[in-house]
């Protein structure tokens, strides 16, 4: 017993995402519940963007908060196109604290910055929607599941100019990685590019709430980084996402996680009458077997010397 509570506890730590401390708890902002969720394509090159979880017709998604006009508005990832300039181009410094990089120091990259560079689209998360603030328990776990593209990405906070820097999402690294953000936060991070091109990065928000229920939504971000990169090619690249252990598939919804729950109740009721058949037929063989004995033992008495009178 104690090896088991030990063996639980050690998966239960391992499977805790990071948390995603608040680098600069003056980003404040407040979002309506009546924002519209805009339709079609449209590609965002400076202004602020985040990404965050929305309810739309009852159901958890994954969105761009769109923060880039007068309007605001909530988006569909997958057609929005988030363009890095040239002007995001920095140069790695000469610094061991970023040799998480994975980039030489000198190497020009594309740095979608933390604070706001206005010549740089901005991109962060919020966990502010009015009906997910008033569903969710504590917080999500935002994943980044998988990047495809001609370089690298990683995504850092880092808390002023002598802060340590956070690595959040490294897509070096192959494995699903998770970090926690809480209820009602609203955080920026830098996002570094190592090449221009097109770059798809699958992410997944889940969250439990407060019914007891859990919810789940992947989307996919789209980048075309660098100006000679054309938004055509961006928008047409697929690339398949993979589904982490544990978590609900990529667009999975509450009714497929009904009718995947009712699949196994056909599965059980198939057992319960394998083993009653099985039953029965043993106590069809132990009658058999009882009423056998019995004739032999009456015969073996109608034929023994013992049983004959003079």
């Amino acid at each position: 017993m104690r090896c088991a509570l030990a063996t639980l506890i050690m998966l239960l730590v391992a499977q805790t995402p990071a948390a995603a401390q608040e680098p600069t708890p003056d980003l404040s902002q407040s979002i309506a519940a009546d924002q519209p969720l805009a339709t079609g394509r449209a590609t965002l090159t400076t202004g602020h963007v985040d990404i965050g979880p929305r309810y739309v017709d009852d159901r958890w998604a994954l969105l761009l908060h769109d923060g880039t006009q007068a309007q605001l508005a909530w988006r569909d990832p997958d057609e929005t196109l988030l363009r890095v300039s040239d002007a995001a181009l920095q140069t790695v410094p000469d610094d061991p604290t970023y040799a998480f990089l994975g980039v030489d120091a000198g190497k020009r990259v594309y740095v979608v910055p933390q604070t706001q560079n206005q010549d740089v689209v901005w991109l962060g998360w919020n966990t502010q929607d009015p009906r997910v603030m008033q569903t969710i328990d504590r917080g999500v776990t935002l994943t980044m599941l998988r990047v495809d593209g001609p370089g690298t990405l990683t995504t850092y906070l880092q808390s002023g100019n002598f802060g340590a820097p956070q690595p959040l999402w490294r897509s070096a690294d192959s494995a699903a990685q998770p970090f926690w953000a809480e209820v009602n936060t609203h955080t920026h991070a830098n996002w570094v590019f190592t090449e221009p091109g097109v770059y798809l990065v699958a992410v997944q928000v889940s969250a439990d709430l407060i019914t007891g229920e859990k919810a789940s939504a992947t989307g996919t971000l789209r980048f075309a980084v660098g100006d000679a990169t054309s938004a055509d090619e961006a928008f047409a690249a697929t690339a398949e996402i993979p589904v982490p252990d544990g978590q609900a598939a990529p667009g999975q919804d509450r009714a497929d996680a009904d009718d995947s729950a009712g699949g196994s109740q056909p599965l059980l009721i198939t057992a319960l009458t394998g083993t009653a058949v099985v039953l029965a037929l043993g106590l069809i063989v132990l009658v058999l077997r009882g009423r056998g004995a019995r004739r032999r033992a009456e015969q073996e008495r109608r034929t023994s010397p013992s049983g004959d009178q003079s």
